[in-house]
C-alpha cells in the first residue's frame, strides 16, 4: 500500500479543511477515499467539489464501502465515541477531531474499542505539531526548568460573537454540543498542558454560563490545578475577550519561563533558586538572573496536515504517533473536572474522577435546558482561528 484512502466523515468546518488538504496534495500519502455528511445540502456541495469521490448519507454504508483505509471523524463532539466504535469494527483505521466526546464514560468504552482492535487510533491534537510546545515539553522533560512551581495559561483570545453561537443548531448546547469554551476551543490547550506537565491531582473551578452571550454553556472560566508535588496551576479562558491574550507562564526554581505571540523566554536564574535560598544572607537578595530567548522553530508547524502526514506515516511505516486517539481522554478528563467543579462548588478528584456522577449531572443540565436554537448550518473557514 502506498497510499491511505481516507474517508471524511462529517463535512462541515473541519471535514472540508480535512479533504481539502488530501485532495490538495498537502498530505502525499493520503488520497481522498470517500466524504459522508448527513446533510442533503452538504452532500450535494461534497459532490459539487469533489465529482470523482463517493458520497454517503450514512457513516456505516461507508464503513461498509470498501472506499477506505481510514476515517476522520468531523461530526459533532457527541458522535465521535459511537462513531469511531463502529469503524473499529469494521476494520478502519480511525482519527477523531478534537474532543474525544463529551464526558469520559463513552471515551473510555472508544478506547476500549481501539484496544481491542488491531488498528490505529488517532486524535487531531494539531497543536502538539507546533515545534514551540515540543521544545517547551523537551526542556520540562529534562529538566531544564528544575522543580516546577506554578503554571499559569492565560488563554482568552478565542472571541466568538454572538453570530459564532447561532451559526449551528448543535453549537453551544448541553444537548448538542455538550459544552461552550472547554469543550470547543480549549480541547487543544488542555491536552498540552497535560503532555507537557502531566496530569493535574485536583481542580476547583468557577465558571460563568452565559454571562457575555444568550447561550446556556460556559463562556468564562477560572480553574485551579494542584499537583500532589506542590505545583500549582491557574487556567484562566474566556470567549468574550477581544483583544484577548494567550500568555504561558511557568515559575520554577531555574527562574521563570513565558511562552507568548509563539516565542520562548526563559528568565534564567544562574543559581537555581531553592540552592540559592541556603546560602543567601542578604535580606533582600535575589539570584542573579538572564533574559534568554529560546531557540526553536516558530513557524507554528504543520498543524493538521502534520497530524495526517505522521498518521499515514504510522500505518504504512510503524512509526511513533504524535498524537495516539486514547491520549484523548486526558484533556477530556480535564475539562470534565472543571465543569463539575464549577457545577458543585467541590474540588474535584481527577486520578479517581466520578465518571458517572459527571454524566448524571450532564444529563440534568440537558433535561432542564430551556434553550431553543433556530435551524442553522453556516459552514465557514476557519483555518485561522487555531
Amino acid at each position: 500500500m502506498e497510499k491511505l484512502k481516507l474517508g471524511v466523515i462529517g463535512f462541515g468546518n473541519m471535514g472540508t479543511g480535512h479533504a481539502g488538504n488530501v485532495m490538495g496534495g498537502r498530505v502525499p500519502e493520503m488520497e481522498l477515499g470517500a466524504i459522508c455528511d448527513i446533510a442533503p445540502a452538504r452532500q450535494e456541495e461534497a459532490k459539487r467539489l469533489y465529482p470523482q469521490v463517493p458520497v454517503f448519507a450514512d457513516a456505516k454504508k461507508l464503513f461498509e464501502s470498501g472506499c477506505c483505509d481510514v476515517v476522520i471523524i468531523a461530526t459533532p463532539h457527541y458522535e465521535h465515541p459511537a462513531l469511531a466504535i463502529e469503524a473499529f469494527k469494521h476494520g478502519l483505521h480511525v482519527i477523531t477531531e478534537k474532543p474525544a466526546g463529551v464526558y469520559t464514560r463513552q471515551v473510555k468504552e472508544m478506547n476500549a474499542a481501539a484496544a481491542a482492535s488491531d488498528k490505529l487510533f488517532g486524535i487531531m491534537y494539531n497543536q502538539r505539531t507546533n515545534p514551540v510546545y515540543q521544545k517547551l515539553r523537551k526542556m520540562v522533560q529534562e529538566g531544564e526548568f528544575g522543580r516546577i512551581k506554578r503554571i499559569t495559561w492565560i488563554i482568552t483570545d478565542w472571541y466568538r460573537p454572538q453570530a459564532y453561537h447561532d451559526s449551528s443548531t448543535w453549537r453551544s448546547a448541553w444537548k448538542t454540543e455538550g459544552g461552550g469554551a472547554l469543550i470547543n476551543q480549549n480541547p487543544h490547550q488542555l491536552d498540552l498542558w497535560q503532555w507537557m506537565f502531566g496530569m493535574p491531582d485536583r481542580i476547583f473551578a468557577k465558571a460563568s454560563f452565559g454571562k457575555y452571550y444568550n447561550i446556556e454553556v460556559e463562556d468564562d472560566v477560572m480553574a485551579y490545578f494542584e499537583y500532589d508535588n506542590g505545583t500549582t496551576g491557574e487556567y484562566i479562558t474566556s470567549t468574550g475577550e477581544a483583544p484577548g491574550t494567550n500568555r504561558l507562564e511557568i515559575a520554577c526554581d531555574m527562574g521563570k519561563v513565558v511562552v507568548e505571540g509563539n516565542r520562548i523566554l526563559f528568565y534564567r536564574n544562574v543559581m537555581p533558586e531553592r540552592e540559592f535560598n541556603k546560602v543567601n544572607t542578604a535580606p533582600f537578595g535575589k539570584p542573579e538572573c538572564w533574559e534568554c530567548t529560546i531557540p526553536a522553530d516558530f513557524s507554528g508547524g504543520e498543524q493538521h496536515v502534520g497530524i495526517l502526514k505522521n498518521f499515514a506515516s504510522a500505518v504504512l511505516r510503524g512509526t511513533e504517533l504524535l498524537a495516539r486517539g486514547e491520549e484523548g481522554l486526558c484533556g477530556l478528563t480535564i475539562s470534565n473536572a472543571i465543569h463539575l467543579s464549577a457545577w458543585t462548588g467541590e474540588t474535584v478528584d481527577v486520578k479517581d474522577f466520578p465518571d458517572d456522577r459527571f454524566y448524571e449531572l450532564l444529563q440534568e443540565k440537558i433535561r432542564t435546558s430551556t434553550i431553543v436554537k433556530k435551524e442553522s448550518q453556516v459552514v465557514v473557514d476557519n483555518s485561522n482561528t487555531y
